[in-house]
C-alpha cells in the first residue's frame, strides 16, 4: 500500500519538476514514421553558472502488422537510470495507453554552457525564430529528471494527436 503512494509522489514530484519551454502543435502521423525534434535543457533553475542543453529527436512508429506481442508501447534508449523508467512505468500502469507504438529517443549533441536555465531558453527560442522552425520543442528538467521531460514531451504528442488520427483512420474507411 505505501509502496503505491511513495511511487505516486516520485511520479507528481518529477512531472511536476519538467516542463516543456516551446511546444509544439503538431499532430502525429496516423500511419508510419512520425519524428519530434527537440533540444532538452537541463540544470538546476537557481544555479546560474552553467547549464547542458541537448539536441536530440524521438521516432515514433506505428506497426504495420500488429500482434498480441506489439500491444506493448517499445521504449528505445528512453531511461538511463531506473528511477526515470519506475516513474514512466508508474504512469502507463495507471492512465497511458500507448498500446502498438515504438519510440526511439536519438540524442545527436550534448554540450554545456555558461549562463543560467532563462537565458539558455530565451537563446534557443530566438534561434528557433530565426529559423522559422516550428516543429522543434524546447524542453526543460532537472538534470535527474531529462528523459522524463523527453517522455511527457512525446506523451502529449500522442495524446493530442489522437483525435486527428481517429479522424483520418474514418475518413479512409478503418472506423465507422
Amino acid at each position: 500500500m505505501y509502496a503505491d503512494f511513495d511511487a505516486e509522489q516520485r511520479f507528481k514530484q518529477a512531472w511536476r519538476a519538467v516542463d516543456i519551454a516551446r511546444p509544439v502543435r503538431f499532430s502525429l502521423f496516423t500511419f508510419g514514421e512520425t519524428v519530434l525534434p527537440y533540444y532538452l535543457v537541463c540544470g538546476e533553475r537557481d544555479d546560474a553558472s552553467s547549464v547542458s542543453i541537448t539536441q536530440g529527436d524521438v521516432r515514433i512508429n506505428r506497426p504495420m502488422i500488429i500482434t498480441p506481442d506489439s500491444d506493448h508501447p517499445q521504449f528505445q534508449n528512453f531511461f538511463d537510470n531506473p528511477e526515470e523508467e519506475g516513474v514512466v512505468q508508474f504512469l502507463l500502469a495507471r492512465s497511458a495507453r500507448f498500446s502498438n507504438l515504438k519510440f526511439e529517443k536519438r540524442s545527436e549533441s550534448r554540450r554545456v554552457v555558461s549562463g543560467g536555465m532563462h537565458d539558455t531558453i530565451k537563446q534557443l527560442n530566438q534561434k528557433l525564430d530565426d529559423e522559422e522552425e516550428d516543429r522543434t520543442a524546447i524542453l526543460v528538467a532537472p538534470p535527474k529528471w531529462g528523459n522524463v521531460a523527453v517522455f511527457r514531451y512525446v506523451a502529449e504528442r500522442v495524446m493530442e494527436s489522437a483525435p486527428d488520427n481517429v479522424q483520418e483512420l474514418r475518413e479512409r474507411g478503418f472506423l465507422p
